[in-house]
């Protein structure tokens, strides 16, 4: 019995176009109503929300088997937090600031058993694993893992086509606000450099056959973006819709 298959991975392969959304609450019964919304997928993030691997973990416990595919972002590419998150169930990783082919390859050893990586034989005892009820896991776990890496800087730009070139990276995702910033536009990603920055990047991951991933918050941009090539669109965060519908209904009463 093999690993399941990881439909966002597949989805991918078949040329799809994905729309996610955020999941900032660290909690598993908000992720749990985003999952009912409809989204291709969901980052848990535990970049810059509040997520352990203890809510990370509730999190992929709400979602599995759920339609909806789970994306965990790591705050870090560290080798022992992405062996957490595989065996807590995750299939498919965001590694922040990715600045070099080498930091992309050691991501992908990461994320593999030996002989084609370092990840730790202890699945037995994980959800991965169905808590040993798949025998074969840690032989056929490898194909089903979708790595995603971040390119959000000037040195990450610069070193895109080694990067590119790194087999087992199936996303590119450019980090806008990130790149904005170092780019000397902090707060500001319309800005026509970084624009055609982010144009010029979408277009030569799409090139290399990865899919290009990007983050827009209104509708205008994200359409852009998905122009320009991008397939893994987030379109949304939880924490943000909640706090606008909370804020324009209390103005509503308040001033209206």
């Amino acid at each position: 019995m093999p690993a399941p298959e990881n439909p966002l991975k597949s989805a991918l392969a078949r040329g799809e176009t994905l729309y996610g959304c955020w999941a900032g609450f660290a909690a598993p019964y908000p992720t749990e109503v985003l999952a009912e919304a409809g989204f291709d997928w969901l980052v848990i993030d535990g970049e810059h929300a509040p997520n352990d691997l203890g809510t990370i973990s509730a999190q992929l416990g709400v979602l599995r088997g759920a339609a909806t595919q789970a994306v965990v972002r790591l705050p870090m590419g560290e080798t022992w937090a992405i062996k957490q998150v595989l065996d807590a169930g995750a299939q498919t990783l965001l590694i922040p600031m990715v600045e070099s082919g080498a930091q992309a390859q050691a991501l992908v050893r990461a994320t593999r058993y030996p002989p084609a990586g370092v990840r730790g034989l202890g699945a037995s005892l994980a959800r991965a694993s169905r808590f040993s009820g798949i025998p074969d896991y840690t032989t056929t776990a490898d194909a089903q893992i979708c790595l995603m890496v971040q390119v959000e800087s000037r040195a990450g730009l610069d070193a895109l086509d080694d990067i590119l070139a790194v087999e087992g990276v199936d996303v590119v995702f450019i980090g806008p606000s990130d790149l904005a910033a170092d780019m000397g536009h902090r707060g500001d990603t319309t800005v026509p450099e970084v624009q055609e920055a982010i144009r010029d990047a979408l277009g030569r991951i799409a090139a290399a056959g990865r899919a290009p991933g990007i983050l827009a918050l209104d509708h205008a941009t994200a359409a852009r973006y998905r122009d320009w090539g991008a397939r893994v669109l987030a379109v949304g965060m939880d924490v943000l819709l909640l706090a606008e519908a909370a804020r324009a209904l209390a103005a509503r009463w308040r001033d209206g």
